[in-house]
C-alpha cells in the first residue's frame, strides 16, 4: 500500500512561518542598511565599494557558461596574481595605515609596531579557528578532483567560498572607516581586480566537481555578495572607534595573510607551475602597489 505523500498540516505551517521570519529579518535588516547608509557616509562609500568587488566576482564567473576548461597554468596564474594583489593590500591597504594611525595617536614605535604585531596574529588565529569550527570543502584542491569526488552538499562550497572573501569584504570596510576614502578605493579597486579572476576560478572549480553551468556560475556569483556584507559591518563598527580602527585594520591584514598563506600560494605551486604562479603574484604585487601609490 503506497504511503500517502500529502504533508502533514503543521507541517506547512512551519514552512509558512519560516518564510515568515527570513522576510521580515530580511526586510528588517535591509531598513537598517538604508538608515546606516544615509547617516554614514563611510558605511554608504564601503558598501558601494563591496558590490563593485561582488560585480568583478560575477563578471569573472560569467565565462564559465561557455568555456570547457581553464588550463592548469593559467589557474595557478590567476591564484598568484590574486595572492600578490592581496599580498600589496595587506602592506599598503592595511598594515601601514595601522601603524600611522597608532603613532598618530601618540604611541611609541614599539607600541604601534607590536599593537599592529599581535592584531596581524589575532587575525589569522580568528581565521584558523573559523576555519576548523565551520565545515566547509577547500573548492580549489586538484587531489579531490583526481580522485573524482563529487560532493552533493553544495554548501560546503558555498562554505569555502565564504571563508575566503570574508577577509576581503572587512578589508574594504575597515579601510573607508579610516577616513581616507583614497585609499579606501584603491584597496576596494585592487580587491575587485582580483576578485575577476577568482570568480572564474571558483565557477570553474564547481563545474570539474560536477555541478551544472547554471548552478557553478550562480554560485561563483552568490558568493560574491559576501563582500558588501563583511564591508558595511566593517565600516560600521570601526568608524566610530579612533581606538579600535588601527585594530581592525591590522586584523583584516593578518586574516587575508592566513588565507594568502593557508590556501592561494600553496595552491597555485601544487602542479609544478611555480614560476608563472610567482611570476602572477609579482605582477599583482606591482599592480596593487601602484593603485596604492597612485590612487591613495
Amino acid at each position: 500500500m503506497k504511503q500517502s505523500l500529502v504533508q502533514p498540516p503543521w507541517l506547512s505551517g512551519r514552512k509558512i512561518l519560516g518564510t515568515l521570519i527570513i522576510l521580515v529579518g530580511t526586510s528588517y535588516a535591509v531598513q537598517q542598511l538604508v538608515l546606516l547608509m544615509q547617516q554614514q557616509q563611510n558605511v554608504r562609500f564601503a558598501f558601494y565599494a563591496g558590490m563593485a568587488a561582488a560585480g568583478a566576482t560575477a563578471a569573472g564567473a560569467l565565462p564559465a557558461l561557455f568555456l570547457k576548461r581553464l588550463s592548469q597554468k593559467l589557474h595557478d596564474v590567476m591564484l598568484g596574481f590574486g595572492a600578490g594583489v592581496m599580498l600589496a593590500a595587506c602592506m599598503f591597504s592595511l598594515i601601514v595605515p595601522a601603524l600611522s594611525l597608532l603613532e598618530l595617536s601618540g604611541a611609541s614605535v614599539w607600541r604601534s609596531s607590536g599593537s599592529v604585531a599581535l592584531a596581524i596574529l589575532l587575525g589569522a588565529a580568528v581565521m584558523l579557528l573559523v576555519e576548523r569550527l565551520v565545515p566547509h570543502q577547500h573548492f580549489i584542491k586538484d587531489e579531490d578532483r583526481a580522485r573524482g569526488l563529487k560532493l552533493r552538499r553544495s554548501w560546503l562550497f558555498v562554505f569555502a567560498i565564504i571563508l575566503h572573501n570574508l577577509p576581503e569584504g572587512l578589508a574594504i570596510g575597515a579601510s573607508y572607516a579610516s577616513g581616507d576614502i583614497a585609499a579606501a578605493t584603491a584597496l576596494a579597486t585592487g580587491i575587485s581586480v582580483q576578485d575577476i579572476p577568482e570568480g572564474l576560478v571558483v565557477a570553474m572549480a564547481l563545474l570539474a566537481a560536477g555541478y551544472s553551468r547554471t548552478l557553478a556560475v550562480g554560485m561563483a556569483v552568490l558568493s560574491g555578495l559576501t563582500e558588501p556584507v563583511m564591508a558595511v559591518i566593517g565600516a560600521a563598527v570601526l568608524g566610530d572607534s579612533s581606538v579600535l580602527l588601527p585594530w581592525g585594520l591590522a586584523l583584516a591584514a593578518g586574516a587575508m595573510l592566513f588565507v594568502i598563506s593557508h590556501e592561494m600560494i600553496p595552491e597555485s605551486h601544487r602542479q609544478g607551475h611555480e614560476l608563472p604562479a610567482t611570476t602572477g603574484l609579482m605582477l599583482g604585487f606591482v599592480l596593487m602597489m601602484l593603485l596604492d601609490t597612485a590612487l591613495g
